[in-house]
């Protein structure tokens, strides 16, 4: 049995690429169930769904931890804790606040921070060969914005608000961007905290992104003297040792 989960979460085989991928479109739709559902009371109907989602995601959280090789490892990276924070969320969902239904969009973490998932793309993918810094740093800003909506959605956008939603991604996306139009603000002093945060984060990721989208690109290619493994493309020394390096490459278009 473990050969066999061992398969599907780490070999080269089509089937095992597939889960994966098909693993990755469940976090996506788990992460829209829990921000469609982050601002609604959770009746029977919610409830049990966001149990049986909790099982599916403590069935996925077993596996990796059952065939990991090194478990302590794996339980201290910031995604596998803020899973069981999810999944402890989940089911004690009959028991918790709605406040804290925003602490599930944590699952979002999950997205492309897994090296088997990085290995399928650079390998399937040309697109994200060329552009893996700039597709990485996106991500991570979505991420961002999406969990920080939600956050302002459910502790500071009042409920009798037509589309609160909205609200709370207009706000944050105008803070992030210090664009600041003042027609949506917070006016607690945990709110004007909390858009700091925003801020000083917010900019942080912008400029990642701008730097992978606008900076030279970089190759992966692992200098076969020192290791260094990231590369100019038409790089023929490695600029940490000064070996020589065979990137493959097509040369100019």
């Amino acid at each position: 049995m473990k050969q066999a989960v061992k398969f599907l979460y780490i070999s080269h085989d089509p089937i095992s690429v597939w889960f994966r991928y098909g693993l990755i479109l469940f976090d996506i739709a788990t992460i829209v169930f829990f921000v469609a559902t982050a601002h609604i009371p959770h009746g029977p109907g919610i409830t049990a769904a966001s149990i049986g989602v909790g099982v599916l995601i403590l069935m996925d959280f077993s596996a990796r931890l059952w065939i990991s090789k090194d478990r302590w490892k794996l339980l201290r990276q910031i995604y596998t804790l803020a899973d069981i924070i999810v999944i402890v969320s989940l089911f004690l969902d009959p028991f918790l606040t709605g406040n804290l239904a925003f602490l599930r969009i944590l699952r979002a973490l999950r997205l492309i921070h897994s090296y088997h998932l990085l290995r399928d793309l650079r390998r399937d993918s040309s697109f994200f060969r060329t552009h893996e810094d700039a597709v990485i740093a996106a991500i991570n800003l979505l991420v961002f914005v999406f969990a920080t909506s939600t956050a302002v959605l459910v502790f500071f956008v009042p409920e009798d608000t037509q589309t609160p939603y909205i609200d709370a991604l207009y706000f944050t996306m105008a803070t992030l961007t210090t664009t600041g139009f003042g027609d949506i603000t917070l006016s607690t002093p945990g709110g004007k905290l909390f858009s700091v945060f925003i801020m000083v984060v917010g900019v942080a990721l912008f400029v990642r992104l701008a730097q992978a989208i606008f900076m030279p690109q970089k190759v992966r290619y692992k200098c076969p003297s020192c290791g260094l493994f990231r590369h100019d493309p038409d790089a023929v020394h490695c600029k940490h040792c000064g070996a020589t390096l065979r990137i493959a490459t097509g040369g100019a278009s």
